[in-house]
């Protein structure tokens, strides 16, 4: 007796953003169904990779990292011309760290200055970044937001307990947004209703679930996204968001893909542990339901890119 394989069909389905704009606009989301699995919903999007950069030099940066990028740390452009043009970057993730109060503290001028300026120059979509501090993020990023007016960026992150500034912004200038929420379906349920209740269109929203890299905290990052798809997928609009992971951020942190081989001679070189380190974990998130990864390393964009290549042949 010959068995026929079952399929789930599911009732919602993700939104889809866009990002930028034309000729080089990109879509993300829009998925019908779990990761990869074709046979049961379509997925008309790919998933999508965005270098991270930073409008200052980064001091803790591992020296494979820095290895990179040290000819352009000093000049966003260059750095963002460096990624898109050698490493044919989709998207590039901006990072206002000099904007904290102990990293510089930029103004929101200086901040909106170097944002005019990567925009006018650099045409494929951003994600641009507040330093992390609340008060100074919603100085900056609604000068940052208003200078990009047209621009179609995603702006972030908004938190339960400061996403009003940064919401008004950017509705205002037609901008997308990241809502930020530590690793917790109910919150990041919460968090997606106060910002449409301000008239933020759930299209215009993206998920950051704060994730952990491989081996500090991956399987539960992995879960709480496994869980919000499936409810997104049940009917549940206010989960049916696309997801945004700092790939690059949390796997460069970790011991393991940092530490020097001196130190730990049985792990190996430190450069190869780190590029895996940084693509095994895009990887798995890709199989929880990243649409966009924010990764450092071009050697980890390369494995993770032909991961995805290799899964849409199917």
């Amino acid at each position: 007796m010959t068995r026929e394989p079952v399929y789930q069909k599911w009732s919602g389905r993700i939104n889809e953003v866009v990002l930028g704009r034309q000729p080089k606009a990109l879509k993300i989301g829009g998925e019908q169904g779990l990761p990869f699995l074709f046979k049961e919903g379509k997925i008309p999007n790919r998933p999508r990779i965005a270098f991270e950069i930073w409008d200052i030099a980064p001091v803790d940066w591992p020296e494979e990292l820095v290895g990179r990028y040290k000819d352009v740390f000093g000049d966003p452009l260059e750095w963002a011309k460096k990624c898109v043009q050698e490493y044919s970057a989709e998207i590039i993730c901006l990072k206002l760290q000099g904007a904290h109060p102990d990293f510089g503290d930029r103004s929101s001028r200086e901040e909106a200055r170097l944002v005019e300026g990567l925009l006018n120059k650099i045409d494929v979509p951003f994600i641009i970044l507040g330093c992390g501090d609340d008060a100074k993020d919603n100085e900056v990023l609604p000068v940052c937001s208003q200078v990009a007016q047209g621009r179609r960026c995603l702006f972030g992150d908004a938190v339960q307990d400061n996403y009003r500034t940064l919401t008004v912004a950017a509705l205002a200038d037609e901008h997308n947004v990241i809502a930020e929420s530590p690793i917790d379906i109910n919150i990041a349920k919460q968090l997606n209703i106060l910002i449409t209740d301000m008239g933020m269109p759930a299209e215009r929203i993206v998920i950051n679930p704060t994730i952990g890299a491989l081996g500090y905290g991956l399987e539960y990052a992995y879960s709480i996204m496994e869980r919000a798809r499936l409810a997104a997928l049940s009917g549940d609009r206010m989960l049916a968001m696309p997801f945004i992971c700092f790939v690059g951020q949390e796997a460069w942190r970790a011991k393991e893909a940092k530490a020097r081989q001196d130190e730990f001679p049985q792990w190996g070189p430190e450069a190869e542990r780190g590029i895996i380190w940084e693509a095994t974990t895009a990887v798995a998130l890709l199989q929880a339901g990243a649409d966009i990864l924010i990764m450092r390393h071009p050697s980890a964009v390369d494995y993770a890119r032909t991961y995805i290549e290799e899964c849409f042949q199917f």
